[in-house]
């Protein structure tokens, strides 16, 4: 298969010492790829066959520090992201500035990189944005913000110039709930998550989902269809 991850060699993924991140980071070694976990925690991770060839410690707002890091990357997962029940303001910038907005400046940052790759691999991005995209996830502010990073890819994606379609490859993940710190009652495990994600993806689809909810697998479809005409149509009319 022509963009299949078999030719890809080096993948970062943020949001790596998680519970998803750290089975990603697994199958990703076990299956031969070197593996840049990058991390808001203090790096002092042992470097052994399950965890990342190398860590790399970033924090938000400061995306643009990585670039180098990020131009040895041939696949970028966005996998970073918090829950906070809070019903502080200083919550609702929170989950919408590490969940959102920092997640879109890693787009733009690996686009930017991507259009001025020479190599014959094309760049992927994987972003994970949650079936709360549209769905109630009991949570006000993470609603709002996987809603808003949603928004954002499917736009990016359905926008792109022909040039950038030539060297960058976006897919969306959306995830039902799986078991982590973040959500201790979750229905699935990150193992079988993990491993649903790596073999979906090596299919030609923007979207990955993976859910015990048969609604999700209905309404999302449904939605970036909408989001495709829709674009289609700003593109006619600016033409």
């Amino acid at each position: 298969m022509k963009n299949s991850i078999k030719n890809v060699k080096t993948v970062g993924i943020t949001g790596a010492s998680g519970a998803l991140g750290k089975e990603l980071t697994k199958l990703f070694r076990q299956k031969g790829y070197k593996v840049v976990g990058f991390t808001h925690s203090r790096i002092d991770n042992e470097i052994n066959i399950e965890s990342p060839n190398e860590w790399i410690q970033w924090e938000c707002g400061k995306e643009y520090t990585l670039k180098k890091h990020l131009k040895k990357l041939d696949i970028l997962i966005l996998n970073h992201g918090i829950y906070n029940l809070s019903r502080e303001n200083s919550n609702y910038e929170n989950s919408i500035e590490i969940n959102a907005l920092s997640k879109f400046k890693f787009l733009n940052l690996f686009e930017d990189i991507a259009l001025k790759n020479e190599s014959y691999i094309k760049k992927e991005i994987w972003i994970n944005t949650s079936e709360a995209e549209i769905l109630p996830a009991l949570n006000p502010s993470y609603e709002i913000s996987k809603s808003l990073i949603g928004q954002l890819v499917s736009f990016k994606k359905n926008l792109l110039n022909k040039d950038t379609k030539k060297k960058l490859t976006i897919k969306k993940i959306i995830l039902g709930p799986f078991k982590s710190e973040l959500n201790p009652i979750g229905i699935m495990s990150p193992k079988f998550v993990s491993k649903k994600i790596y073999d979906l993806a090596s299919l030609n689809n923007f979207l990955i989902i993976i859910s015990p909810n048969p609604l999700t697998y209905l309404i999302f479809p449904m939605k970036e269809f909408f989001n495709f005409l829709y674009c289609k149509i700003i593109y006619k009319y600016k033409s």
